[in-house]
């Protein structure tokens, strides 16, 4: 087993009653993102160890390695695809594809993708992630040349008319190269460039920022009796892997984005821990987005249909962004941004 230690910043204090300095601690470069307290968690061969200190405390003890990830934690993270990360930015969702779990078939006409992804960014999407591979639980894999008969077009089209980036969802290296060609402006690969073995190398050769997300599993069998020994950690533990071949392939931390997978080969109650523990994830120092819209522990929580599940997605977002998320993904731009905006007024000016 691999001996992991890291850090959950806890305890958020409002902007006004940040103390003097040292005496929080703050998310990527976020001073009005401070946290009284953390958890240190602490796993190898003999188990996993917790202890709570305050920040002031953690700050002042002198073990290397928590220096190294205090500073993880709050260094600035670097813009994306040409978009600041100083507040939280909104990824519009536009899936091309007829068997999508949320709105499969509502967008697999070009013009009408087109037509929705121009409609997401006049509500305030900051970059448009297009998609043409359900990634559901139970989707099968479909051909690199239908995935790009179905993308490439909406890309083509919106390069010239969208002013926001575009983002291409792919788990294949030939869709990747042929969308940065196009003039995507970011990768969001749901296997953290492990599907295509081409992935990796093709990745660093666009120069452009990358998505890594985790999944256990293929997308046709991860929901069969998902297994962790801690959730949180185990994620924690794959994204820095992934974030350290990233890396050795010639793709550096400030292009990565990290994404725990919310959905991907997990149970309620695994989804609903690494919500609450997306802090953990700062101490790995690349900027995080978080996908939880409309997905189905929503549904389990409540019982509502997947297109009924607009108030549990903003309270997953509104938790991410109270952890320091820098990028929600979602399918709700409008009363997305509308949500986020409430919640950043009350918090900092509380």
């Amino acid at each position: 087993m691999k001996a992991t230690l890291a850090i959950r910043p806890i305890a958020p204090l409002p902007d006004r009653d940040t103390a003097a300095v040292g005496a929080s601690l703050c998310l990527a470069g976020r001073p009005h993102r401070p946290f009284a307290a953390a958890e240190v968690i602490a796993r190898d061969a003999g188990g996993t160890r917790r202890r709570l200190v305050s920040a002031a405390a953690l700050r002042a003890d002198p073990e290397p390695r928590l220096v190294e990830l205090i500073a993880r934690i709050e260094s600035p993270r670097a813009a994306i695809a040409g978009l600041s990360l100083d507040r939280p930015r909104i990824m519009g969702i536009v899936n091309v594809t007829p068997d999508s779990f949320s709105d499969g078939g509502q967008y697999v006409d070009s013009a009408v993708a087109v037509e929705h992804a121009l409609r997401l960014e006049a509500e305030g999407a900051d970059i448009l992630d297009i998609g043409g591979e359900s990634t559901r639980p139970g989707a099968a894999a479909i051909d690199v040349e239908e995935e790009c008969r179905r993308v490439l077009p909406v890309i083509n089209a919106l390069v010239r008319q969208a002013r926001v980036p575009l983002a291409i969802d792919t788990r294949n290296s030939e869709v990747m190269r042929r969308a940065a060609a196009t003039g995507v402006r970011l990768i969001n690969d749901v296997s953290a460039l492990r599907h295509d073995p081409l992935s990796l190398t093709t990745a660093a050769h666009t120069g452009l920022p990358v998505v890594l997300m985790h999944a256990q599993g293929d997308p046709r069998n991860m929901q069969e009796a998902p297994h962790y020994e801690d959730v949180a950690l185990d994620v924690y533990d794959f994204l820095s892997e992934r974030l350290a071949a990233s890396e050795a392939a010639g793709i550096p931390a400030s292009r990565l984005l990290l994404d725990p997978g919310i959905g991907f080969g997990k149970t309620l109650a695994h989804n609903l821990e690494l919500l609450a523990s997306l802090s953990l994830l700062h101490g790995l120092g690349c900027a995080l987005l978080l996908g939880a819209s409309r997905k189905s522990f929503i549904g389990h929580l409540t019982g509502a249909a997947a297109s009924e599940r607009l108030p549990g997605s903003l309270a997953a977002a509104l938790s991410g962004i109270a952890q320091g998320v820098h990028m929600l993904r979602v399918h709700d731009v409008a009363a997305t941004r509308q949500a986020v905006a409430v919640w950043e007024g009350l918090w900092e000016g509380a």
